[in-house]
């Protein structure tokens, strides 16, 4: 008997447009319409990972990034 295993479906950049493999999590909230132990998550490529960072830590909403 063989054992099927289901791959999973690549995690792709949450930059606009973009359909790139996603290899880091950008962790934020909006203290403004967010409890504080709440969290959402951006994903991003390589090449949106900074801008992405930029635009949430502008409006004091980045939290931290981490590697996927």
């Amino acid at each position: 008997m063989s054992e099927q295993v289901e791959q999973a479906e690549p995690v792709v950049c949450s930059a606009k447009g973009c359909r790139a493999a996603a290899l880091y999590a950008l962790i934020w909230n909006n203290p403004r319409i967010h409890p504080p132990e709440r969290e959402k998550t951006w994903v991003a490529c390589e090449e949106h990972r900074q801008s992405l960072a930029d635009f949430l830590d502008a409006r004091g909403f980045l939290r931290r990034v981490e590697r996927l």
